[in-house]
């Protein structure tokens, strides 16, 4: 695949952020106006990021990106959109919890510095940005509307979980000589690991920072109690 040549925070990069917290916002206002379109909003975006998810995969897959163990959509991102997918549909208060904190402390930066690998404007960039920003998005649609409210504790929860997942994408990038999760070795573009040194110590810094996030993340929450989410 070519590489990609998109300027980081250009005038596209910014346009499309924007559009993120706008997106989530706007629907969220949309429900508010009328609540009878709650249920098809949810549903319709969960549709949507899902489409996206399994249209790539055939896409990627028939252009040979897809050999095992190398190209699966196991990265934390592609995590992110499909508990994105389930929080929507009304699943269990700890997807839309694991939403908040992975799509907001994880995704949220993979936004800020994309790791496109391919040229833009393209079919793989569009819906490289579709599938992190409606990830995102629907992590504010569904704050914004009373359906995702992390419970005393779930940081912590969420951290352990991101912990066990990291733990056995190790494994496999070990056994595999694979790179999932950027845990082998750092991605060819700026980001911000960039900037906690060398391996293996980035990966205790980004352990760090992830919890320091995590814990950020729960503290508008963190008055015992918080009433439960609505789910289906």
């Amino acid at each position: 695949m070519a590489q990609s040549a998109f300027p980081l925070f250009g005038l596209a990069h910014l346009a499309l952020l924007a559009a993120v917290p706008v997106v989530g916002l706007g629907l969220a206002a949309a429900i508010r106006a009328r609540p009878a379109l709650e249920r098809p909003v949810r549903l319709g975006l969960a549709a949507l990021l899902a489409m996206n998810q399994l249209a790539y995969l055939g896409y990627a897959g028939a252009r040979g990106w897809i050999a095992p163990p190398a190209g699966l959509p196991v990265e934390i991102c592609d995590v992110a959109t499909w508990l994105a997918v389930v929080a929507l549909a009304g699943g269990p208060p700890v997807f839309g919890e694991l939403l908040y904190f992975v799509g907001l402390a994880g995704t949220a930066q993979a936004l800020l510095t994309p790791d496109l690998g391919v040229a833009f404007p393209s079919y793989p960039a569009a819906k490289f940005f579709f599938g992190h920003g409606g990830t995102v998005a629907a992590a504010i649609l569904l704050l914004a509307i009373g359906r995702l409210r992390p419970r005393p504790g779930a940081w912590w929860r969420a951290l352990l979980v991101l912990d066990a997942y990291a733990a056995a994408a190790f494994v496999l990038d070990r056994l595999a000589g694979t790179n999932y999760l950027y845990l082998v070795h750092k991605p060819p573009v700026p980001t911000l690991l960039d900037r906690m040194g060398p391996w293996p110590w980035y990966l205790l810094t980004a352990e760090a920072l992830a919890a320091a996030l995590f814990l950020l993340l729960q503290l508008p929450f963190r008055r015992a109690r918080t009433k439960e989410p609505r789910h289906d």
